[in-house]
């Protein structure tokens, strides 16, 4: 059997590869299909930004007929200054030469153009002693620069993390990413199309596979399956990934069958070994699954129903052996510490679950088969899986790229790497659900969890309950509470433009962030308007939620609708106003700025209390758990002394702190037995109150006592 090339084309993210080649090759590999994986687009990249890129980039900008604009004209005449540092930037970004920070943060060594006109105060943002990410954001700055040179002079399709995005986003039709196709070769066709030709005399493939994840990546797929038609025509190639997946459901143009020879949908190890089976063998009796292609003049969808799904047990482990995981670049282009997780660091990438345990919101996509059908992986195996994936990589942080994480499934996650003594970091996405409470973040905590991120979405409590998003603002105050006070940074995606969302709800909402940010129970969030799917509950029933949805003729894409709401509002308007008070919220600033003063036309007053959030997180808890709940202790064992015959003291030597608890002699003794055996694992609150009261009178007294409470603060956890 001859080999498979698996290709992420440019471009995804520069500081960690998209996980779905490397899920693919683990799945191969429980095969022994022979693959080999690549991330075009950082090798893109780290060619272009080198100095024989930027010379060429330099050069191939005199030839261009365009107009430099002030801006452009800056970087031109600073070439040199471009070309005898980009090389040493780029390589502090990998990671490397990290005494090279304190060149990048004076004043006078990176060239400077128009992105480092708004530079905001560093000393702030990072502290006085803060270089490598002082560094960061200044060398990111320098990178950005060079994009808008790049996309103003030689390629206006040019983004870091993504390429022609608008041809792919919403393109019913094929038409104008065809006419784009036909076009002369830009400098980074070129340099793509090079390190892909190198690649394949190498590895001599059978079968190339695309996996497109968004609109940014599919132009560049497309222009790279143009080559391979040409130059490798006895070469076949396939397309999948997330664009196929929510976008050409209905595919029906024939002239995409020029560019590639089959594309899937949904999961795709079923019909990656199908289509692998299908090439390399004569027999075109081969049955494929989830698989467009075409026969004679037409576009046929083949999906035989015999050949069943591969469960997510059976799947393997994620391989990234081929990527250049040590030359990938961390950029940190926003100044705060959550928002700088997506570009920031080397991920591994790994799901807990695949589908989504919730499966209700209105705007999500619930009816396809990567949201709708739930199936979680046992905890051991999560683990096992993130053993194997560190003696790979060498890298100890993992992102869960989970739709929403399951609570429960975090629990026995992070119990399971407590038990193994493994020290990771990881984050992931959640629902804002009461299942969070203190003791469950602060395990999580304690297990390597450092960020999660979540959906406030409109943040007020109508809309959320018309979205099903199961949550109200107060119980995702208490969450955020919650997950902060365990030291957990927090992410919240926000949302605006909801079908019937009045302009109160929007000015309320906006109230709502800015006292979470206010009480520093939030750390980041971004804000997007609503956008309309066709497989989403509210494109399915339009009139249900007062819209009226267009829908255009398609023999491409289909999935993202223009509609008109009956409220007649123009929610466009509001964006730059949310997007600037939300970006001063997480500097720390503007908390005492009138709502008005973010917008250039007239909103209402805020109809929500100053203090709404401050009383919604002072509700009271129950103290006493359910019979059934589980204890554990993730602290230090105590060291046990008498200071006299009727005293025993307990020394818990914290991280960051010294507790002492002094009880009765014996029952000091007994506390000190319990933590050890709850070290070991968890056991029943109820078998810990038993145990105490054959032994001792007053239960309630004890449990409620300061000294269990320092406890609870500082290990004593109930599950």
């Amino acid at each position: 059997m001859k080999n498979t090339l698996l290709i992420t084309p440019p471009f995804t993210q520069l500081n960690t590869p998209y996980p779905a080649t490397a899920y693919l090759k683990g799945f191969l590999n429980t095969l022994e299909i022979p693959s080999y994986q690549m991330d075009l687009g950082i090798e893109v990249i780290l060619k272009l930004f080198s100095k024989d890129g930027l010379r060429q980039l330099f050069e191939a900008s005199e030839k261009a007929e365009v107009r430099f604009s002030e801006n452009a004209e800056r970087i031109y005449a600073m070439q040199k200054e471009y070309l005898n540092s980009i090389d040493q930037v780029i390589s502090f970004l990998q990671g490397r030469n990290a005494t090279f920070a304190r060149q990048i943060c004076t004043d006078n060594y990176l060239p400077q153009a128009s992105r480092f006109e708004e530079l905001q105060e560093l000393d702030y943002a990072f502290g006085h002693m803060g270089l490598q990410d002082k560094a960061k954001h200044l060398a990111t700055l320098y990178l950005e620069d060079l994009s808008d040179f790049i996309i103003e002079t030689i390629d206006p399709h040019f983004g870091f993390s993504r390429y022609a995005e608008r041809l792919g986003r919403s393109a019913n039709h094929f038409d104008e990413l065809y006419e784009e196709l036909a076009k002369p070769l830009s400098l980074i066709d070129q340099i793509t199309l090079n390190i892909l030709s190198e690649r394949i005399d190498r590895i001599d493939p059978e079968l190339i596979c695309f996996s497109v994840p968004f609109p940014g990546n599919l132009f560049s797929a497309f222009r790279c399956g143009q080559y391979i038609k040409k130059h490798y025509p006895g070469i076949k190639i396939a397309m999948g990934g997330g664009f196929p997946n929510t976008e050409l459901r209905t595919l029906s143009d024939k002239r995409v069958f020029e560019f590639v020879d089959f594309i899937t949908l949904d999961d795709g190890e079923k019909p990656i070994e199908q289509v692998i089976k299908y090439v390399n063998t004569a027999d075109k009796e081969v049955p494929l699954k989830r698989t467009f292609l075409l026969e004679g003049e037409t576009v046929v969808f083949k999906n035989d129903k015999s050949l069943k799904d591969y469960k997510q047990s059976e799947v393997g482990t994620p391989d990234y052996s081929d990527l250049l995981l040590n030359q990938y670049i961390s950029v940190i282009e926003v100044t705060n510490p959550m928002h700088s997780l997506w570009s920031d660091g080397r991920w591994n990438k790994l799901t807990m679950a695949h589908g989504c345990y919730w499966g209700k919101c209105t705007f999500c996509d619930i009816s396809l088969d990567y949201i709708r059908l739930y199936e979680p992986i046992a905890a051991k195996q999560l683990v096992d899986r993130m053993e194997q994936i560190i003696a790979q990589t060498g890298e100890t942080g993992f992102h869960f790229v989970d739709e929403a994480a399951p609570p429960a499934l975090m629990r026995e996650l992070a119990l399971e790497i407590i038990r193994r003594d493994l020290t990771v970091s990881w984050w992931t996405n959640i629902r804002f659900e009461k299942s969070f409470t203190f003791d469950l973040c602060q395990l999580l905590k304690a297990s390597g969890c450092i960020a999660v991120s979540g959906g406030l979405e409109v943040a007020t409590d109508r809309l959320l309950d018309v979205i099903k998003k199961g949550v109200t603002v107060a119980q995702v105050a208490n969450v955020t509470r919650n997950l902060t006070a365990s030291g957990i940074m927090v992410h919240a995606y926000l949302m605006y433009g909801y079908p019937t969302q009045t302009e109160q709800e929007t000015i309320d909402s906006l109230e709502m962030v800015r006292q979470l940010f206010e009480l520093g129970v939030l750390q980041s969030g971004f804000w997007h308007q609503f956008a309309l799917t066709a497989h989403s509950p509210v494109g399915l029933n339009p009139d249900h939620y007062g819209i009226h949805p267009v829908y255009p003729e398609h023999t491409f894409a289909n999935n993202d609708l223009a509609f008109t709401d009956t409220t007649g509002i123009n929610h466009d308007k509001f964006s730059f106003g949310l997007k600037k008070s939300l970006f001063n919220f997480m500097q720390g600033i503007g908390f005492d700025f009138p709502l008005q003063d973010w917008f250039d036309f007239k909103v209402p007053k805020t109809t929500i209390s100053p203090d709404y959030i401050t009383n919604c997180l002072n509700q009271s808890v129950d103290p006493f758990p359910k019979s059934r709940a589980k204890m554990i202790w993730v602290g230090n064992l105590p060291i046990l002394a008498f200071p006299d015959e009727m005293t025993a003291l307990l020394t818990i030597h914290q991280k960051a702190a010294i507790i002492e608890v002094a009880l009765p002699k014996q029952m000091g003794i007994w506390l000190a037995e319990w933590l050890k055996t709850l070290s070991n694992g968890t056991h029943s609150f109820d078998a810990f109150q038993q145990d105490f009261e054959s032994q001792f009178d007053d239960f309630q007294s004890f449990w409620l006592s300061e000294e269990i409470m320092d406890l609870r603060e500082n290990g004593l956890l109930i599950l």
